[in-house]
């Protein structure tokens, strides 16, 4: 079955409930002081099945200028309108204010309905009829049918009913793919099943035991049940009124404005970009940084309107904006807004969220007037383009990038393979999946670049740079994950050498690896001087006079050079020592085939200080292998 929600618009006792209830046979009128005053205060509920299997739930708004605010919620997902005018007065102030509002708030699709029409005669009833469609011209309604009908004599309804029936026939449905949001319009509680929410779900499926979440509050419950125009059901689907019975949640810690929402799924928001259509029928021009009563969806709250390239916006201009919350609110991209003034009370503009998180930016950005426009115009790959631009070393992830544009999760994927196709942007980390611009990527590949360079300028008799320090050069705004990719990356272009744990510049400079104090020439000897029972580190400080930084860079600086070999941290022989030792060594394992520690140290002379130590080094050059308390050659 195909669900749509039919919105009532129009001026106070024009007869907006009367036509409901003549289609239905449903007063949505259910307040004691609706039905004394005669007039609408909340919004009402009712239902039409249509032929074809097509199912309207109808929202039928006030009409009193009192209570735009209360129409307003209600026109939040529509699919299609009845705009009610009574021939006998025609065109009347709401009349023109809630046409404003349906445009403003995306209602496509409608038509409209000339009530009271048995009250007036032919002539009178055609001339009515030609100012309703000069009325809607350029509006949605252009071309609309105007049918002409009683209520109370049932003259006309079921012209008014076929031509419903067509205009829901082409109507698209709302997208139940994604995750469900239905904004609460209402809020009561029943005996013995507890607090109920009612609205219209704008996307998605809802099923009974869902976990849940009211957005802002993120008071978080469960679905108890779900009823659809009256009848229980498991689960209710996008385009219809619902009403839902929410377990853990109390009738006090929920309101109209609340969002239903699944657990976890959404985030509220404080800060909008959009575009703006300022009516021409606004009394005065809109001045940068104004605050107003911004209305979306059930909601109202007060909105500070940030001009982004001018300092007023003249009625009839459109221009974007940012929109800065007093409260936070759950607002996607492509939701529909409106604004109102409180003085004189009307409705003044309204538009389409573009980015629902825009990043800081400052005024008069071309970049960020660049992103609205694609996101306006749904270019997907500049709009992708740009907001993985606007992460800059940070980078974005997919679930974020999904969030901001408001692009279908398969058309966003489609649009990033092409990018990352192109190489214009770039995948950092698998999971979350976290985008890089390539601008940013070769800005961090210069950075470590850099960082490693002035490293080694200040520490010059150093091979390299340890890999676990040189990610912490990374900048704090970036991710210490990208550090892979980017060493990869860097070693492709040729620029470093990875070797162990440390990097290496892949062309070093000239000075780079001399000692210019002869210190390094001084501790070689010294090291040819002690022979096979080497000084240690602090034996070298002492002898001439220095820091332990300077024994141990120059010591590096000996080892790279194959002057010196690197025992352990604290023991370093002179290459022709060592090569003796280790000649002595393999002389008697091929003589004898094996060797124990004692007979190294009687062959040798060495102490046992040096005696472990240096057998452990034989192993560790593949030399020996350790069978027992003995060492034997390993096999080549």
């Amino acid at each position: 079955m195909k669900h749509l929600i039919l919105g009532t618009a129009g001026h106070i006792d024009h007869g907006k409930t009367s036509l409901v209830k003549a289609l239905t046979g449903i007063d949505t009128d259910r307040l004691k002081e609706e039905k004394a005053r005669g007039i609408t205060i909340e919004l009402g509920f009712a239902h039409l099945e249509l032929p074809d299997g097509i199912r309207l739930g109808i929202v039928d708004v006030p009409g009193h200028e009192r209570f735009v605010r209360t129409m307003v919620a209600g026109v939040g997902g529509m699919d299609l309108v009845m705009l009610v005018i009574a021939a006998d007065e025609g065109i009347m102030p709401q009349t023109r204010e809630h046409l404003d509002i349906l445009r403003l708030l995306g209602v496509k699709c409608g038509l409209v309905a000339l009530t009271k029409s048995d009250l007036v005669d032919p002539e009178w009833l055609e001339l009515v009829t030609e100012e309703v469609r000069e009325f809607t011209v350029g509006s949605f309604l252009e071309g609309a049918p105007v049918c002409a009908l009683s209520s109370r004599t049932g003259q006309g309804l079921d012209g008014l009913k076929r031509e419903l029936a067509r205009l829901a026939g082409v109507v698209a449905e709302k997208r139940r793919e994604g995750q469900f949001r239905l904004p609460v319009d209402r809020v009561f509680t029943m005996a013995g099943f507890g607090t109920v929410v009612t609205g219209t779900l704008l996307s998605g499926e809802i099923n009974t035991g869902d976990e849940l979440e009211l957005l802002p509050t993120g008071r978080e419950g469960r679905v108890r049940g779900i009823q659809a125009h009256g009848a229980k059901v498991e689960k209710g689907l996008a385009g219809q009124r619902l009403a839902v019975n929410l377990q853990g949640i109390d009738l006090d810690q929920v309101r109209r404005g609340d969002v239903v929402v699944p657990r976890g799924a959404f985030l509220a928001t404080r800060t909008v970009d959009a575009r703006l259509d300022y009516l021409a029928s606004a009394p005065r021009e809109l001045k940068h940084r104004a605050t107003l009563r911004l209305h979306s969806a059930t909601y109202e709250v007060p909105a500070q309107v940030i001009l982004m390239d001018r300092d007023t916006l003249q009625p009839g201009e459109s221009a974007y904006v940012q929109l800065r919350l007093r409260e936070p609110a759950l607002l996607l991209s492509g939701d529909s807004y409106l604004l109102r003034v409180s003085s004189p009370a009307c409705t003044v503009g309204g538009g389409v969220v573009l980015d629902p998180f825009p990043p800081r930016r400052r005024r008069r950005s071309a970049e960020a007037v660049r992103l609205l426009e694609s996101l306006d115009t749904a270019d997907h790959q500049a709009t992708i383009s740009l907001i993985i631009g606007q992460g800059l070393l940070s980078g974005i992830s997919f679930d974020d990038i999904l969030l901001r544009s408001g692009i279908p999760r398969k058309v966003a994927e489609s649009t990033l393979a092409g990018l990352l196709a192109s190489g214009e942007v770039l995948q950092m980390t698998r999971e979350p999946r976290i985008f890089l611009a390539r601008e940013a990527f070769e800005s961090l590949k210069k950075g470590m670049l850099d960082e490693l360079a002035a490293y080694l300028a200040a520490n010059p008799l150093k091979e390299g740079m340890g890999k676990e320090e040189l990610k912490t050069r990374l900048p704090r705004r970036s991710d210490q994950r990208f550090f892979t990719p980017l060493l990869v990356a860097l070693e492709r272009d040729g620029a470093v050498v990875p070797d162990r744990e440390i990097v290496k510049p892949a062309v070093r400079p000239e000075q780079q690896g001399r000692a210019s104090d002869g210190l390094g020439e001084k501790i070689n000897g010294f090291l040819l001087e002690r022979g096979i029972e080497p000084p240690t580190v602090k034996e070298i400080m002492e002898r001439f006079r220095c820091d332990e930084k300077a024994v141990r860079d120059n010591l590096a600086l000996l080892t790279r050079n194959n002057s010196v070999v690197r025992i352990s941290s604290d023991l370093f022989y002179a290459a022709p020592a060592l090569n003796g030792l280790r000649e002595k060594l393999l002389a008697r394992l091929k003589e004898k085939g094996e060797i124990t520690p004692p007979e190294y140290r009687d062959l040798t002379g060495l102490s046992r200080k040096f005696l472990i130590p240096l057998l452990e080094h034989f192993d560790s050059e593949k030399l020996t292998i350790r069978v027992g308390d003995k060492r034997v050659l390993r096999k080549r």
